[in-house]
């Protein structure tokens, strides 16, 4: 404490001692030879005698300065100065006139604001000295500085905070956390201020820190993050080099303490007690345990197994990777008449084991799992599991075929019933007895019809029908010879007439739908009716075949064309069965090489010209034309019927309808008018009373004397509409006092065409009256196709002008 306290009283003399040369500091210049002069003088400027010069010094201020009256920074004066006040001082530059004030008489400078070197640690200012009178430099303009001199008044400060580090558990003492370092803003060339040592204020139980480079360090060996995962220790930094009255600074650093695989797994419990019925399948989980581990992160990855040599055999344990946790499933089915408990031992260990701790003791724990098995009602069981039972096809209805067996695997042992699903055996061929499962059959069997059948027997508790248990049985029908054999086809053959005896006409093969455990094997003889034939052999080749040959010189189509040869196939048996096949033989004639040209019958007669499917295409058309035919037969005769008008009664069916607008008169292909010419027949109207046969003929007229009263259109220079008129009022009449009838016969509807077509409506019923003043003599500005209509109009228009004149 002594020695602190003398350091500090040096320092402050020191600064004293400074403080005091700073005010006494001034400048001079040095002047060589007599007089002063004038800057401006040429003779003084061509004498080489004449030095003059500014000789500058630094100019020091303390900052922070505190003081009420201005701060005295120093003088600077000129040689040539006498005392009168004729010299002029003025300085300019950085702060002059704000911070720093000059007498212009005496040349003192003064500092007016407080000064903090930490913003700006020198000024550069220059210097004049003028006449007052003329303005004029006496002394060359000089530049000088003031430099702000530091104290300690700048704590150290942890810039790059906050600050976190780590080192891992059962480090040893000694180990490197991290690194702090602190900035002083004060001068480090001047003095101690700058200086910065670094001690722990907080958690130097646990760690240290080095007093110059700043780097904290483990204090212990025995860090544990189980016990504490986390520290907060406070570092200080103190400048002055940590003598008294430094000035200090400090920050709190977070170690976090990181875990390493020290703890093995444990289980809090030294016996898990689960249970699972019986019937439960293969891969069912049965329940979890998990060993606890108190460390973190992949150290408490773990993984589990069956230690014993019977868990191993019914049970398999597996690791949920997500919770770390044990599962244990059922690996074989259970029975809980076999066995009602069952112990499994389970262990767990690390998967990854840090060799540093081994000595720490075994990084494994086991514990104890017992299975209880539940009962359950569990439906009959069947044995033996044979599902295979064979009968002979010519078995009696009601033959045993086999019996099935099925128990009930409970502790009760409930009486069993049996039955069959008739959903596999739809025809009822089988029956079971209900109380001894006896197979009978229920219907003659066949095997050539079917030779296997299978069915699913039932097997039931006789008070609980729902315990059902199923069994598949095929069932074999085994042959017995009740099948003779046949020839394989109607053979037919053909020989020459002029055949040689001993030559081959046919082999014979015959076909047995039964199927003998040995084999089959054929014998083949002539009928007994065939005895007296003279014409063929037959020859038992001993390979279920036989062959047939001539046995005479040629033959004689117009005496005899077809032979048939009864032949007699016999089987092994037993019994041995028999049938008789007929092979018809045709005689045909042949050519020199021995090939067939021609027989008798027609299904050796070969077509030289056609073939069966060219006949059929023959047909064919010959078939498509013939409809044909009649097709347009019917279309005419239609046509004709539908084109006579006599057999039309209705007026409106005649009507016809075309929406084509012509090429105007002078086309005369559009339309042909002979059709509607046809239709009308004017003559009687002509030859009549000229208009009045409409009305004389009242309503009570005949629809087919109006069908012959219409008027027909004669190209006629005189116009008559009158006929027209009466046609349509007689119609109106007619719908009138026909309420049935809708009158739609005489209504025409006429649209107008608008305003912008340049051809106005030529409708009639607007515009034509007896008193009409329109002039249609624009038409024949048309053009010629509208000249005949133009002449028409023209003509009836100069008739109406004439009656009125």
């Amino acid at each position: 404490m002594a020695k602190g306290l003398q350091g500090f009283l040096g320092t402050m003399l020191l600064l004293f001692c400074a403080v005091q040369q700073l005010g006494a500091w001034a400048v001079h210049t040095a002047v060589e030879g007599t007089g002063l002069g004038q800057p401006g003088d040429p003779a003084l400027l061509a004498s080489g005698r004449v030095k003059r010069g500014w000789v500058w010094n630094q100019f020091f201020v303390v900052e922070e300065y505190t003081g009420t009256e201005p701060l005295y920074v120093g003088k600077i004066h000129s040689d040539s100065d006498e005392g009168d006040g004729s010299i002029k001082y003025t300085i300019s530059g950085e702060g002059a006139g704000t911070i720093f004030l000059i007498d212009e008489i005496t040349g003192d400078i003064h500092a007016t604001e407080r000064l903090d070197r930490e913003q700006k640690t020198f000024y550069t200012l220059r210097a004049q000295a003028r006449d007052r009178q003329t303005d004029q430099l006496l002394e060359p303009e000089s530049e000088f500085i003031i430099k702000v001199q530091d104290i300690n008044d700048s704590e150290p400060r942890f810039l790059e905070g906050p600050y976190i580090g780590s080192v891992a558990e059962l480090s040893p003492i000694g180990t490197s956390v991290m690194q702090v370092m602190a900035s002083d803003a004060d001068d480090p060339t001047y003095g101690s201020s700058a200086r910065v040592v670094y001690s722990v204020l907080e958690g130097e139980q646990h760690f240290t820190v080095d007093s110059k480079t700043g780097v904290i360090r483990t204090a212990v060996a025995d860090l544990d993050r189980e016990t504490q995962d986390r520290y907060e220790v406070v570092i200080r930094a103190t400048d002055m080099a940590g003598q008294l009255g430094g000035l200090s600074g400090s920050t709190t650093v977070t170690i976090v303490v990181t875990d390493v695989n020290d703890n093995p797994p444990r289980f809090p419990q030294k016996m898990y007690q689960f249970s699972i019925v019986e019937t439960a399948p293969v891969g069912t989980a049965i329940g979890r345990v998990k060993a606890e581990d108190s460390d973190v992160g992949e150290n408490t990855d773990m993984t589990y197994q069956v230690k014993d040599e019977e868990g191993v055999e019914m049970f398999k344990v597996t690791t949920d990777s997500n919770t770390q946790e044990a599962v244990i499933t059922v690996q074989k089915p259970l029975d809980y008449e076999s066995k009602k408990v069952h112990t499994v031992v389970v262990e767990a260990l690390n998967k990854f084991v840090d060799p540093r701790f081994v000595d720490l003791g075994t990084f494994r724990d086991q514990t104890i799992v017992r299975v209880s098995v539940l009962d359950v009602d569990e439906p009959p069981e069947f044995r033996p599991p044979s599902n295979l039972m064979e009968v002979q096809e010519d078995a009696d209805v009601g033959s045993v075929v086999g019996v099935v067996t099925a128990l009930d695997p409970d502790t009760a042992n409930h009486p069993v019933r049996y039955a069959i699903d008739r959903s596999t055996d739809t025809e009822r061929i089988f029956d079971i007895d209900a109380n001894t499962g006896a197979i009978v059959t229920g219907k003659v069997l066949d095997r050539e019809t079917a030779g296997w059948h299978n069915i699913t027997v039932l097997a039931m508790e006789e008070d609980n029908h729902s315990q059902v248990s199923r069994a598949s049985l095929r069932i074999r029908i085994l042959d017995v010879n009740d099948n003779p054999p046949e020839l394989a086809t109607p053979y037919e053959a053909a020989v020459c007439e002029d055949a040689k005896p001993g030559q081959l006409i046919q082999t014979i093969s015959v076909v047995d739908r039964d199927e003998p455990q040995s084999g089959h094997r054929f014998y083949f003889t002539l009928a007994p009716e065939a005895t007296n034939n003279h014409h063929f052999s037959l020859l038992d080749t001993k390979d279920n075949t036989a062959a047939v040959h001539t046995q005479r010189m040629g033959f004689n189509r117009q005496e005899q064309d077809v032979y048939l040869l009864p032949i007699l196939v016999v089987d092994s048996g037993p019994p041995a069965l028999s049938s008789t096949g007929t092979l018809t033989i045709r005689v045909c004639g042949c050519d020199s090489n021995g090939a067939i040209q021609s027989c008798n019958s027609t299904a050796y007669v070969v077509s030289a010209t056609l073939s069966p499917g060219a006949l059929i295409a023959l047909l064919v058309c010959i078939l498509i034309l013939v409809v044909l035919v009649l097709l347009i037969l019917t279309l005419k005769r239609h046509h004709k019927s539908h084109l006579t008008p006599e057999d039309d009664e209705d007026m409106r069916d005649n009507v016809i309808k075309y929406n084509d607008e012509g090429g105007g008169e002078q086309d005369t292909e559009a339309y042909d008018m002979s059709a509607l010419r046809s239709l009308y027949d004017f003559s009687e109207i002509k030859g009549g009373d000229g208009g009045r046969g409409l009305g004389e003929g009242g309503p009570s007229g005949s629809p087919a004397s109006e069908l012959h009263i219409l008027p027909q259109w004669v190209q006629s220079p005189d116009l008559d509409f009158s006929v027209f008129r009466d046609y349509i009022c007689k119609k109106v009449e007619q719908a009138d006092e026909d309420l049935s009838v809708p009158p739609y016969d005489s209504f025409q509807t006429y649209a107008f065409e608008g305003l912008d077509s340049p051809v106005p409506s030529l409708s009639s019923i607007n515009t034509w009256s007896s008193g009409s003043e329109q002039d249609f003599s624009y038409l024949g500005g048309w053009g010629p196709r509208f000249r005949q209509l133009a002449a028409l109009y023209a003509g009836r228009r100069g008739e109406e002008d004439s009656e009125e004149s």
